[in-house]
């Protein structure tokens, strides 16, 4: 689920019009290098350096979350209720039902120039996982109240680690085959209000589920369907 979380903030209306943007500005190469297949190697290491950088901040956020989740421990079942609620609120921001106003603005931080060499690709991922986009809030808030209420280390890491995956898989094969990726983008983007929808449509089962306590059903649901070496990690 954290995985196609990520994926699904991947296609989110804030993020896939940008990738591009994104590629052009982490590689200092221009759009018309990229689609004519420039060195992969050029390409494919700062991507990667790139999605690092976003992964980690995602990874300390869950920390947080997860040291939050320990310390009101005593309180978790009501930690998960109140999280259950912003997250069908969460959910009724993406239908439309309403709209929220901190998350119809632009959250992340400017870079003027372009990165000087991987350090600048680094830093730039870091960047954008700190001052995520309005439509990534929503969805990153919903993972990250699922690993406090878990408070447990182990499991904040991978929803955490699975949901940058899940962000980072996609714009890794977009930077390999830009060319494919503009001309899909492009046929993706009359779909990208009903991926919106969808994505608020499952946080409002999750929030309901938290709220109602009966999340665990759901858990247990898929364990049924996740490699053992997980579960025992888990």
């Amino acid at each position: 689920m954290a995985f196609l979380a990520g994926l699904l903030s991947f296609l989110s209306p804030c993020v896939l019009p940008l990738v591009p943007s994104y590629l052009g500005f982490v590689t200092g190469m221009s759009l018309d290098d990229l689609r004519a297949g420039a060195d992969r190697k050029a390409i494919l290491v700062p991507a990667l350096v790139f999605v690092a950088g976003f992964s980690l901040v995602f990874l300390f956020m869950g920390l947080a979350a997860t040291f939050l989740g320990q310390l009101f421990q005593l309180y978790r079942d009501w930690i998960a209720r109140v999280g259950g609620v912003l997250i069908v609120i969460f959910g009724l921001h993406l239908l439309g039902v309403f709209r929220i106003a901190p998350f119809m603005r632009e959250r992340r931080l400017q870079l003027q120039s372009k990165p000087a060499g991987l350090l600048g690709a680094g830093i730039a991922g870091f960047v954008f996982g700190a001052g995520w986009t309005p439509c990534i809030g929503p969805v990153l808030g919903t993972v990250l109240t699922l690993a406090s209420v878990r408070a447990n280390t182990g499991t904040a890491l991978f929803l955490l680690g699975f949901y940058s995956l899940g962000l980072a898989v996609p714009f890794i094969a977009a930077a390999l085959m830009t060319g494919s990726f503009l001309n899909t983008s492009k046929r993706l983007r009359f779909a990208l209000p009903l991926i919106e929808k969808v994505s608020g449509a499952m946080l409002l089962v999750v929030g309901v589920l938290l709220v109602s306590g009966s999340f665990t059903r759901l858990a247990a649901f898929f364990a049924r369907y996740t490699p053992a070496f997980l579960l025992d990690r888990l």
